[in-house]
């Protein structure tokens, strides 16, 4: 039934202008990253580490750098999925002005999509927050590893988490140690945006601007229940223009949406290759 939908689509955003496009986790659950949120739009797992938690106690940093080292191991050989492909050939047919993404995975950019406003950041950089030095997570993640290795051989059962992070069984952070910024000696930070910190002003206001100049809006694989998300939904809505969702379960702009076609995102972006 949903297929049925794509025809509609195809004339809401038609291929005379190009249409803005925001991405969430339904995005990349195809390239083996789990999303964060089921079909009612609820939290799966625990919330992710707050931001305030992190720069205030080094045991949440502990925990936060043993857990998403792990994760990062497997997260960072994940390779683009249907949805990604589909998005760099719509760019590349000059039918999407700007891809906005919440994704921290950098898949969107390893497909060939180029510009995109990575609205969250990258899990590939870390970066200190007293002397702002940027490093690359490859070199970052080699020195924890080791000083860390035989922490690391014997952890228990790993449940793979979004954003690279990892829950592991029994498992004890006291004795993982966490580098401070070769530079300064600083706390040292993924590149993301974490709960509780607000999103750089420049790429916000990018993202609008990509809203604005684009004939409509497409939110695909997100279910925009952080504001962040949301208010781009919100501002299409208010400029009169059309809003295409589509999502595998509810999304905060579903009353406000043109049209909400509940589906995998990969599928239907295919769907919108067809001429």
């Amino acid at each position: 039934m949903t297929v049925d939908l794509l025809p509609m689509v195809r004339e809401l955003i038609g291929p005379e202008q190009p249409f803005a496009l925001l991405t969430g986790a339904g995005c990349s659950t195809g390239s083996g990253i789990p999303g964060y949120r089921d079909r009612n739009g609820n939290w799966k797992h625990a919330k992710p580490v707050m931001f305030d938690d992190f720069m205030k106690h080094h045991s949440t940093r502990q925990r936060y750098w043993a857990r998403t080292t792990v994760g990062w191991q497997r997260m960072s050989q994940a390779q683009p999925g249907l949805a990604h492909s589909a998005i760099s050939e719509l760019q590349a047919e000059g039918r999407i002005n700007r891809v906005v993404t919440q994704n921290v995975d950098g898949l969107h950019q390893k497909a060939g999509t180029r510009d995109v406003i990575d609205l969250h950041g990258r899990l590939d950089e870390v970066r200190c927050q007293q002397c702002q030095l940027l490093m690359p997570r490859a070199d970052w993640q080699s020195t924890v590893i080791a000083l860390n290795q035989d922490w690391l051989d014997q952890i228990g059962v790993v449940v793979e988490k979004p954003d690279g992070d990892a829950l592991i069984e029994g498992a004890d952070y006291d004795g993982f140690v966490v580098p401070d910024c070769p530079r300064c000696g600083g706390i040292v930070k993924p590149e993301v945006v974490f709960f509780g910190e607000s999103v750089p002003r420049d790429r916000v206001d990018a993202a609008y601007r990509a809203v604005a100049e684009a004939q409509a809006l497409v939110v695909a694989g997100s279910s925009l229940m952080v504001f962040s998300g949301f208010r781009f939904a919100k501002r299409c809505a208010e400029l009169g223009k059309p809003l295409v969702i589509i999502n595998r379960g509810k999304t905060r702009a579903d009353d406000i949406a043109t049209v909400k076609i509940d589906a995998d995102g990969g599928e239907s972006l295919q769907g919108l290759l067809a001429r």
